[in-house]
């Protein structure tokens, strides 16, 4: 086998290996969870498992709205999910309800202002965010330790 057939047998080795690896690592990074509409909105919930949390919170720069909820533990909060969230306008016109299945929930709303209550075994949290066109807004809900029963 002369020289250059030797390195186009490499060249075609090392092409394949980085297919093969490419397809690894695509196999193994978590995929969002599913999109739904609600209220006539977008929206997803998750973020159970590390992985998961990080492909939504990379994911979340591309969503006006981010909204994550949490307990808070020493020597740092944990999640939680299960909350129900309850989206208004500056009216106070429902824009969104849902019940989130993770600690993480994002959502395609319209720039303006909005008040967020969830609630967490009867506990209510307010927040109050503004959604502005290609600036992404989140609101961080976290509960007092001992809020969440089903940890307990």
């Amino acid at each position: 086998m002369n020289r250059e057939s030797v390195v186009r047998l490499h060249l075609a080795a090392a092409a394949a290996l980085s297919l093969l690896a490419g397809a690894s690592l695509a196999q193994a990074a978590p995929a969002l969870p599913a999109v739904h509409t609600r209220d006539g909105v977008q929206y997803l919930s998750g973020g159970i498992g590390e992985g998961e949390a990080r492909a939504i919170e990379k994911a979340s720069s591309q969503w006006p709205l981010m909204l994550e909820f949490a307990e808070h533990h020493k020597p740092r909060d944990e999640f939680v999910a299960d909350v129900h969230a309850i989206v208004r306008d500056a009216a106070g016109h429902r824009v969104l309800a849902l019940e989130s299945d993770g600690p993480l929930v994002l959502a395609r709303v319209a720039p303006g202002s909005y008040t967020v209550e969830a609630t967490l075994d009867g506990r209510n949290l307010q927040e109050k965010v503004t959604v502005r066109q290609g600036h992404p807004a989140k609101a961080v809900f976290v509960w007092p330790a001992g809020t969440d029963k089903a940890r307990a």
